[in-house]
């Protein structure tokens, strides 16, 4: 969340577009989150009457264990009902509902020359053919089948076919992430050959004597090639007849039609690996029914989506938002979305903005580090945005100076911003969030019971900061870490029984709006005062300068922690020693002396993820000059980690 200024400035929403909204105003809120947390029952029955099950529950809407002390950490939602996820995003809504001819997702490739419009019965047959594949393979109910590709339509159709026949899929970002989880493309001018590195991520697995992998498919696509005409030449393809296929062949000739196979709704859907702050990811367990549930009622309340509306999520889909708020949550509302395979910057600064323009998109949801590197270029989008009606961000904190110039140069001042919060293991949803309707205001979303503890257990009242924990549990939290439930208890549950510890430190202002203050491993303890990097870090960025800040901690003899500072700047600036102490003013003016860095470091490009979040583990890792860096599997350039320890303070070795 956007760190308060001492005067804050409140944004109000246009009156049409409270007038529309699913949630008008404050007391609609208040009435939903009450039912939701007093009668849960009812609440969450409304929600599920909506979709198809092909068996009704025969438990509870949820059954729950949240304190390690009385037994085995348990969540149920519906104990006894079958449905299928597949047939709830599609088969309904084509069937059902009619909205076959609608548009499902317009598809954007690398390159603005390639795109395709794809409607729900184009989806659902695309769908039904790759499941009969899968079948024709081999794979059933329960298996794991991991899903190497770019951000192209046969992403969509793999991990829904898979939802479709009952088996797990788990989308995974590199070679390490295939062989510890489990033609090329272009991504921007940069080629990526993804057939050479799922073979090397294959070739791990077999060496390992204890792999649990029993099945090496590789489908192999036109949409490997780079779709840039002779730059297609420059691949070199390997090929193995046992294992690889040509997806063109399978699936020309696969039937359209395919049962779905009816699961239990806690059946898994998916694992998805966390970055892990530790170096070793968790596979984070979701299933069926509460992931349903869950999803479809978070982008319907949280973006208002409306019929006619056309949505864009830039996220990756390898990452939870893309699974969420890209295919399950928006195909559960019948939705059309914007599917975009590019990056922001290829091939012109304005692709965004060119996209919104093209298809017309309502609504946006992009992370603060994109927007961040827009701003770097210090324009203002010369395209006509006036379809925008929300714009949303995630992926981690948003600085005052990027969330001005996102609503007023973007959305125009008349956009409404969504800052949401969440984790890949508390979603499925957006718990704490600013809705669109309801000003500047943080609140929790439906069913979501935050507290906060004080270091000693202790709950806090009124104002306060602390660690932010959730009492009870919603359909979309995790069930479980994949093949390790004793991993799960002790991370989530064991430092305060009875309890969710989400890990972040949060602060409750005098209104009782939630304010996250950044991990609790990024807390900084400088002198027995307690602070956040992410109040530092908007500090920075308040210097016309910087593009973008992150702050670390880093041992010190006499202080016990100090702070140690990444900055990126924006084109053109310098860095020099007059802007370390123009930086290490601004933060004191800002926060305190208390708060004064030690150390500045020039960070051209900084450690993310593809979905954009900033390893800080790596930073802190480098500013201790801490050269084993554990697993670098979900880092988007490996490189650049080189790059920072080369620029590394002098002082600071």
């Amino acid at each position: 969340m956007v760190v308060p200024e001492p005067q804050e400035k409140m944004y109000y929403p246009p009156d049409d577009l409270k007038r529309d909204a699913h949630v008008p105003d404050l007391n609609t809120y208040l009435a939903l989150y009450r039912k939701s947390l007093e009668n849960p029952e009812a609440f969450w029955k409304e929600i599920a009457d909506e979709f198809f099950w092909k068996k009704p529950a025969t438990g509870p809407m949820l059954q729950y264990n949240f304190d390690v002390t009385k037994g085995t950490i348990y969540v149920k939602c519906m104990e006894g009902a079958k449905t299928n996820m597949c047939y709830n995003v599609l088969d309904r809504l084509v069937r059902e509902r009619n909205l076959g001819e609608k548009v499902a997702y317009y598809w954007e490739g690398n390159s603005p020359d390639h795109h395709m419009a794809i409607t729900y019965r184009q989806l659902l047959s695309q769908v039904c053919r790759c499941a009969n594949v899968l079948k024709q393979m081999g794979v059933k109910k329960g298996d794991r089948v991991s899903i190497y590709l770019p951000m192209i339509p046969e992403l969509v159709y793999t991990m829904l076919a898979c939802a479709r026949i009952g088996a797990v899929h788990s989308i995974v970002s590199s070679s390490e992430s295939l062989c510890e989880r489990i033609d090329g493309v272009y991504r921007g001018e940069k080629l990526i050959n993804l057939k050479q590195i799922a073979d090397e991520a294959l070739k791990k697995c077999r060496e390992k004597a204890s792999s649990s992998v029993t099945k090496c498919l590789v489908i192999k696509h036109h949409a490997f090639r780079t779709k840039s005409g002779a730059a297609c030449n420059k691949l070199q393809t390997s090929w193995d007849p046992d294992c690889d296929v040509w997806w063109d062949e399978v699936m020309r000739d696969s039937p359209e039609e395919c049962e779905p196979e009816w699961l239990d709704t806690e059946d898994p859907l998916f694992i998805l690996y966390t970055s892990g702050s530790t170096g070793k990811p968790k596979g984070v367990l979701h299933t069926v029914g509460g992931y349903l549930l869950y999803t479809s009622l978070t982008f319907k309340y949280v973006f208002d989506h409306h019929h006619d509306d056309v949505y864009w999520c830039t996220a990756d889909i390898g990452w939870i938002t893309g699974h969420s708020y890209i295919t399950y949550g928006p195909l559960a509302n019948g939705a059309t979305s914007v599917l975009f395979e590019g990056i922001p910057v290829h091939p012109h600064i304005g692709r965004f903005w060119e996209i919104i323009e093209k298809y017309k998109v309502t609504k946006f949801y992009t992370a603060p580090t994109a927007i961040r590197l827009l701003m770097k270029y210090g324009r203002e989008p010369l395209y006509d945005l006036s379809s925008l009606r929300i714009l949303g961000t995630v992926g981690e904190p948003i600085n005052p100076e990027a969330w001005e110039w996102y609503h007023d140069a973007v959305g125009q001042g008349r956009c409404p911003v969504v800052d949401t919060y969440w984790q890949t293991e508390t979603v499925s949803a957006h718990y704490l969030t600013l809705n669109p309707h309801l000003m500047f205001q943080t609140f929790p979303f439906f069913g979501v019971e935050p507290t906060i503890l004080n270091e000693h257990g202790e709950e806090l009242e009124g104002e306060g900061e602390g660690y932010l924990v959730f009492r009870r549990p919603w359909p979309g939290i995790m069930r479980t870490v994949y093949r390790n439930h004793e991993r799960f208890e002790k991370t989530y549950f064991k430092k305060f029984p009875g309890f969710y510890v989400t890990g972040d430190g949060c602060r409750r202002d005098k209104d009782g709006y939630y304010w996250i203050t950044g991990r609790i491993d990024d807390m900084l303890n400088v002198s027995g005062h307690l602070m956040s990097t992410a109040e530092v870090e908007a500090a920075l960025t308040e210097h016309p300068a910087l593009a973008e800040a992150a702050v670390v901690s880093r041992p010190h003899k006499v202080k016990g922690e100090c702070l140690y500072c990444f900055v990126t700047l924006k084109d053109s600036r310098e860095f020099n020693h007059k802007l370390v102490e123009e930086l290490k003013r601004l933060v004191r003016e800002k926060i305190g002396p208390i708060a004064t860095p030690d150390f500045i470091q020039n960070a051209p490009v900084l450690p993310k993820t593809r979905s954009g979040k900033i390893m800080r583990r790596i930073l802190r890792q480098i500013a201790r000059n801490e050269k084993d860096l554990g697993d670098l599997s979900t880092l988007a350039d490996p490189k650049v980690v080189e790059e920072l320890f080369s620029k590394r303070c002098e002082a600071a070795a």
